[in-house]
């Protein structure tokens, strides 16, 4: 395998953000009910807050109580931020995932918020690799139904899930690529990036 030095985030951030991050992750203990289980808590929060009938503004603190409850946040930190994680200190990683999740939280907040009017509904679990899949499907009115995919794992000491694809699009790759990118731009300035994630 081609050494750190070697890996660039543009080039092999799709790659590293799906693979790396699972390939990491141990054999579990919870089972596929559990795991759906899982989903089906976190969907019902979800299908909750954007039929709320709350202000955008008023849903993003929502979001973000449900993404730290059912979502492996340093894992999924971890990933996006990528090689850089590996020389950040403690303070910088506590900062980091810290503003990564207020940041991912409005983001996929703003997503989520587009399902206002419809449901998602879990509609299968299976094991994958190390880990187990939930399937999901997004009914929106007007529009046709789409898969949201949630990966649950026990790594952390619970089930939590640590990616979902939503439409074929991939968190922990699309994440590690955009991180990686916006620290580029910063020319590796952890603590930049931090402060910017805050304000996101």
């Amino acid at each position: 395998m081609p050494s750190d030095t070697i890996l660039t985030r543009r080039s092999f951030g799709l790659a590293l953000g799906a693979g790396l991050a699972v390939s990491a992750l141990p054999a579990l203990a919870l089972n596929v009910d559990q795991a759906r289980a899982l989903i089906d808590k976190a969907v019902a929060d979800i299908n909750r807050v954007i039929n709320s009938g709350k202000s955008e503004s008023a849903m993003f603190p929502e979001f973000e109580k449900l993404f730290a409850r059912y979502a492996d946040v340093p894992t999924i930190a971890r990933s996006a931020l990528g090689v850089a994680a590996r020389s950040a200190s403690n303070a910088q990683m506590k900062a980091f995932t810290k503003a990564f999740q207020v940041y991912i939280s409005r983001k996929y907040g703003r997503r989520f918020r587009e399902f206002i009017g419809g449901r998602i509904e879990v509609t299968d679990a299976h094991p994958l690799k190390s880990y187990y899949e939930v399937i999901s499907t997004a009914h929106l009115k007007g529009e046709a139904p789409f898969e949201v995919r949630w990966h649950v794992s026990d790594k952390a000491g619970k089930s939590l899930f640590f990616n979902i694809i939503i439409e074929g699009v991939n968190m922990l790759a699309s994440e590690r690529t955009e991180i990686g990118a916006m620290l580029d731009k910063r020319k590796g300035n952890l603590d930049a990036l931090i402060e910017d994630l805050k304000n996101s």
